[in-house]
Order: C-alpha cells, then sequence, then structure tokens
C-alpha cells in the first residue's frame, strides 16, 4: 500500500469513528461479509440461468416433429397391424406430413388436424376424411400416452363434423346387371385373373383383401373348401368358405393362370401377393365418367363396365352375394355366417354354438346354382380349357403347389413371344413397346424366377385383346 493509500484509508476510518461507530473491526467485517454474501448470491444467479437456458435447449432438442413421432407409432403400434402399418404410411405420405410433418407435436393446434381434412373435403373425399382423421387421432392419443404432450389436440373435434354425415353404402346388383356384367367383362380389356376376382367375391361373399391374399395351400379341391386363416380375415377369425360348383369352377380357372406360385393373386415378382388396390383400381378405371381425364397408365375403356343401377365395387359384389342368398331362402343368420360377421348379441355368442355348416353349405350352394344360371346363356370370362399337361388334379389337397414349372413345351392354351407377334403381325420389338405403351396387353408369364427365362401368354388374353377395337 502506497503512503497515499494509508492516508485515505485513515481518513475513511475515521470519519467511521466520528459517525459514531465504536468498534471499526467489527463493522468492517461486517461489511465484508455482506459483499461476499451478495456476490454469492449473483452466482447463484448466474447459475440458475445458464441451467434454465441448458433445460430449455435440452427440452427443445428433445421435442419430437409430427413426422418423428409417426414413426414411432409405427414402430410400437402399426408394425403390428396385417399389412405392417403399410396402408397407414401411404395415407400419411400423402395427406398428413406435407402438411404437418415438420411441426413440432407440441405446437399442433386442432386447427392444423382440421386443415388437412378440409383438404380431403374440397376434393370430394368425405370418407376418406373420417378415415385420416380417426388415424391422426390414434397417434396423438398415442402421444399422450408416451407424455410427449399434455393433451391431445384432437380431443375437442366431434368427428361426426369431419366429412358430414355418414351414408351407409347399399349398393347391391339385380340379377339382370349380373346378367350384363357377365357380357360386359370380356369387352372390358381385364386380365382373366381380374375377372375372375368379380365372381369368386359373388360366389362366396367374400371380402376382396381376403381373395387376393388367398394362398393355393388353403384352396381344397377334394373338399371343396376354402380356409381363409385368421391373419388374413377381418375380424381375426379363421372362415372356411364350402365351395359351390361354380366357385370351383371360377378357382379351377384362376389356378390355370396363377398355380405356379404359392398365391392364388400372385404380384408380378411373384414374392407375395398382389396389392389389394389392384382389382379395385381396375373396376373404377372402367366406370369413369364420359369425358373423365384418364389418368397414366390407366385403362381408356372407361365406361365398359357401367351398369344401370350405379357405380360398383367389389365390396358391392359381396353385399350382392349376401343379398342374393336371402332372396334364395336362405335366412339372414345364416347368410351372416357366411358373410364371417360376428354375432353382435354377446349372450349368442356364449350360448348358442351351433356351427351352421350345413346351412352354410346349402347356402353357398344355392348361391352358386341361381349364378350358374344367370351366366349359363351368356360368354363367360375365359373358356372352360384342359388343365396343363403339368398339373396334378390327383394331387393331395394339401399340396401348397399344385401346378409345377414347365419342364418342356407349354400347354397348347399358351402361345410363346413367336406366336403371340406373329398373330399381331409385328416383330417381337414392337411386341414388348406395345407392352410398354398399352396397360391392356395382357401381362407375360416367365417359366422361372430368372430374368432370362422364356416368356408365354395366356392364349385367351391374346384372343380377348386381339377382340378390342383399335
Amino acid at each position: 500500500m502506497s503512503l497515499a493509500d494509508a492516508r485515505e484509508r485513515a481518513t475513511e476510518l475515521a470519519n467511521l469513528h466520528k459517525s459514531g461507530i465504536r468498534n471499526i473491526r467489527e463493522h468492517l467485517e461486517a461489511e465484508q461479509e455482506t459483499i461476499l454474501r451478495a456476490r454469492e448470491l449473483e452466482m447463484e444467479r448466474q447459475a440458475a440461468r445458464k441451467a434454465a437456458r441448458d433445460a430449455e435447449k435440452a427440452r427443445l432438442a428433445a421435442r419430437k416433429s409430427v413426422r418423428d413421432l409417426f414413426e414411432h407409432w409405427a414402430r410400437v403400434d402399426l408394425i403390428h397391424r396385417k399389412d405392417n402399418g403399410a396402408e397407414v404410411r401411404r395415407v400419411f405420405e400423402k395427406d398428413v406430413l406435407p402438411v404437418m410433418g415438420h411441426l413440432f407435436v407440441d405446437d399442433v393446434r386442432k386447427g392444423c388436424l382440421t386443415e388437412v381434412t378440409d383438404v380431403l373435403v374440397a376434393r370430394g373425399s368425405h370418407r376418406m376424411a373420417k378415415l385420416v382423421f380417426s388415424l391422426m387421432r390414434q397417434m396423438f392419443r398415442f402421444a399422450v400416452e408416451r407424455d410427449y404432450i399434455e393433451h391431445d389436440p384432437s380431443a375437442s373435434i366431434r368427428k361426426a363434423k369431419i366429412g358430414g354425415k355418414n351414408v351407409e353404402r347399399d349398393r347391391a346388383l339385380s340379377e339382370q346387371e349380373i346378367v350384363l356384367l357377365h357380357r360386359l367383362a370380356p369387352q372390358a380389356g381385364l386380365l382373366v385373373t381380374t375377372e375372375l376376382a368379380i365372381w369368386i367375391p359373388l360366389s362366396t361373399c367374400c371380402r376382396i383383401g381376403e381373395l387376393l391374399g388367398a394362398r393355393w395351400e388353403h384352396v381344397d379341391f377334394n373338399r371343396k373348401t376354402w380356409l381363409i386363416p385368421a391373419e388374413n380375415s377381418k375380424n381375426g377369425k379363421a372362415h372356411t368358405i364350402y365351395l359351390s360348383d361354380f366357385s370351383v369352377d371360377c378357382f379351377q380357372r384362376l389356378r390355370y393362370v396363377t398355380g405356379r406360385s404359392q398365391w392364388c393373386y400372385p404380384n408380378s415378382r411373384y414374392t407375395g401377393p398382389v396389392d389389394s388396390r389392384t382389382v379395385t383400381n381396375q373396376l373404377r378405371d372402367r366406370q369413369l365418367a364420359a369425358g373423365r381425364k384418364i389418368l397414366a397408365n390407366r385403362s381408356v375403356r372407361q365406361q365398359t363396365l357401367v351398369l344401370p343401377g350405379g357405380k360398383w365395387t367389389p365390396h358391392d359384389l359381396r353385399r350382392t352375394g349376401a343379398t342374393m342368398m336371402t332372396a334364395l331362402g336362405v335366412l339372414p343368420e345364416v347368410a351372416e355366417r357366411c358373410l364371417n360377421h360376428i354375432e353382435e348379441n354377446r349372450l349368442k355368442r356364449i350360448y348358442q354354438r351351433h356351427n351352421y355348416r350345413a346351412e352354410m353349405t346349402n347356402a353357398w350352394e344355392v348361391l352358386g346354382k341361381r349364378l350358374q344360371e344367370l351366366t349359363m346363356d351368356t360368354p363367360g370370362p375365359i373358356s372352360d380349357p384342359e388343365p396343363p399337361a403339368d398339373c396334378d388334379t390327383d394331387a393331395d389337397s394339401t399340396s401348397q403347389v399344385l401346378i409345377q414349372p414347365h419342364a418342356g413345351e407349354p400347354s397348347s392354351e399358351l402361345l410363346t413371344l413367336a406366336e403371340v407377334a406373329k398373330a399381331l403381325k409385328i416383330g417381337r420389338t414392337a411386341c414388348f413397346e406395345l407392352r410398354r405403351r398399352d396397360p391392356n396387353f395382357p401381362k407375360p408369364i416367365t417359366n422361372g424366377s430368372n430374368p432370362r427365362s422364356r416368356v408365354y401368354f395366356v392364349r385367351q388374353e391374346i384372343e380377348a385383346y386381339l377382340r378390342l377395337p383399335r
């Protein structure tokens, strides 16, 4: 300390003494303690502010976007659905995530949800708007259960207000329309398998998804039964359909085309069943209003399956089959069993355990006979070919592979590429170009999985294609 500092300090102490403070040392110690305490408090405040900033950073870093929430929901919940959540993912990728996938979950308000559904309603998809809203509600309730958010943003929205009032679909084809449909189908440019996807649901009352996901191992031609396993059934209960002669004939025709696969309706790579929307899209494209724009790679025959009663879908065929059953004298309760509907009355489910096997068999047989009568005098979807030489008609009914791959020359019902080119009066390369340009051109059948395998075409499909107007 310099002399000047010492003099200044002495003056301060003297002034303290003059002010009435007698114990200078005690006063200085108290003053020093106050300064230290104030410094500690400031350090504590700074530490608290830093902790708050760090907590906010951690909270922001831990926030999930709607897309992140959807992926988590898909991994935990949707994976247990029959299609592993594929259809829900398609819907979200198309209609939900582009609108609010970038938002944080806790920033979503009910206006965000109605923004999604309003777009669907504006384009006329009222039922889809209700479905999408229901799926979004499931996802946000999942988020509440996982404590990602405190409140479900859809909780205050009434589902009845989304997309308007529910309208029950009641379309059923009349017998006159069935006769007309049987005449129109061969002219619609459909694949043989697609035509059969009209008559099998109509004669068995199955759902189109159950048919497209069916395996040949579940079709028993000896016992005339088709088992729909629990994993392929909508209600999760296995269902046995007793096939009428009409249904057996349809399945035999189908087996001729797809019997090389374990699936009744295999995809193009033979790695699984065809997409469940395939048949629905093909039938819808042939019932478009006149003048409506045709989508790319879709059929140009947009009105070939229009019926007097209005638009119809594959599910309407199931309803039509059940309606015909009751009209033919089948008891409604038996028809409900044929539809594989669960009895709503709990007491009946518990105490009435009769399986109705005989009654259901008779119901399907009566329906099949009536359909046979209606379609007897009109051209069918395909002719009745003899089974190919490699089709083991006497094979064990539990056998999974009913038709072995061709070992030599194909059956007379199959055409080589050269034969098709000759029939069309074009070259082989032009055949592939025509197939690329024309969505109605029949698909080839490969003799094996090797890309270089020889390809064949079903004669009936080529003949039907040649009859189409050019």
